[in-house]
């Protein structure tokens, strides 16, 4: 078969190739794309660079890791009776930007009826934000700060107020303050216009927050101080709390009591199983040791959106066909203040 995929050239153009597509493997299943969803940071953070200094001899790289769209064939070991349904899919070389991806078993999860292809492929970003949530282990009534307000920030905002905690949303992009305001995210601040720690402190109290998350790649060494400056303080003048790392955010940071009795906690992706070839192809791990895996922490953020916790139509801010794949490729690289959630529609 063949299909058409999108990549990024050697000069940070978006551009299409048609290339061949055998059958599904052992324990893959065959879709049919009608949604893909960007992850602007983790597929598009080179581009900038790529286009200052352009390498029109290097080979174009296909992209994208989060898409949802109808099995039409399973491979050996794979359930028939999939074929026809529904499903959300992830992973890196699987679940790209393409009319038609072979991806495993586990990393896919069926679409609830009611919930739109669109909606389904957000099932990727929005486990990360969910495992990093799981990682914070919120407590019913805690505030936390999340720093970066991109896809994964804030889902990363909803889900913790879905936890039963209060939360402030902090970005430097009036659009994504403004985006998480109208997902229900309680607080937003644009930390452009206002100082995140005063109105953290404003805004719980004076109780500050108990945890936070970083959400976002580069240098994450301000954030963290921001953080640490708004969570509780001790009468001995040490700060208490929990921070989680899901960006690919750099740190610089002293410890012990230049950092205070604070844990800090990476939250690796989308939770277990993600990489391991053999689970993702449909071996399982024990349910009583691992309760909450790839897909599971996909299909309970599905189930989320379905019953609204999880709002995540207004964070679309463009949807385009994939033919104008360098379009959309442009709005998130060259007008990121402008652009955030990019549908990309095979079909259309």
């Amino acid at each position: 078969m063949e299909r058409i995929v999108a990549c990024i050239s050697g000069e940070g153009q978006g551009v299409l190739e048609r290339q061949t597509l055998n059958g599904p493997e052992a324990g893959q299943v065959q879709v049919e794309v009608t949604a893909s969803l960007i992850s602007p940071g983790t597929e598009l953070g080179r581009v900038a660079a790529m286009r200052v200094s352009p390498k029109p001899d290097a080979a174009p790289r296909s992209f994208g890791y989060a898409c949802a769209g109808k099995v039409i064939a399973t491979g050996e070991g794979v359930r028939a009776d999939l074929v026809g349904t529904r499903v959300a899919c992830m992973g890196a070389g699987y679940a790209q930007h393409a009319n038609v991806d072979n991806v495993p078993v586990n990393l896919t999860a069926v679409i609830p009826d009611g919930l739109s292809d669109e909606q389904g492929a957000f099932a990727h970003l929005a486990a990360t934000a969910l495992h990093a949530i799981r990682r914070a282990a919120p407590v019913f009534g805690e505030n936390a700060m999340v720093a970066g307000l991109g896809l994964v920030g804030q889902m990363a905002a909803q889900l913790a107020q879905s936890s039963g905690g209060h939360a402030l949303g902090v970005d430097r992009m009036p659009m994504r303050v403004q985006l998480a305001q109208e997902c229900g995210v309680e607080q937003a601040v644009d930390a452009s216009q206002q100082d995140p720690v005063a109105f953290a402190a404003e805004v719980t109290g004076g109780w500050g927050m108990d945890y936070g998350v970083i959400a976002f790649g580069g240098n994450g060494t301000p954030a963290l101080e921001q953080i640490v400056a708004s969570l509780k303080l001790s009468p001995d003048g040490h700060r208490m709390g929990r921070v989680v790392i899901v960006g690919g955010a750099r740190i610089e940071h002293g410890f012990a009591a230049a950092l205070g009795n604070v844990d800090l906690r990476s939250a690796a992706r989308t939770g277990p199983g993600y990489h391991d070839e053999a689970w993702e192809h449909g071996a399982q791990y024990p349910p009583v040791f691992v309760e909450w895996s790839t897909q599971r922490n996909m299909e309970e953020c599905l189930r989320a959106i379905a019953l609204g916790r999880l709002r995540v139509e207004p964070l679309i801010t463009h949807r385009l066909p994939l033919s104008r794949i360098n379009e959309a490729v442009d709005e998130l690289v060259e007008r990121p203040d402008q652009s955030l959630g990019v549908v990309l529609q095979p079909n259309a």
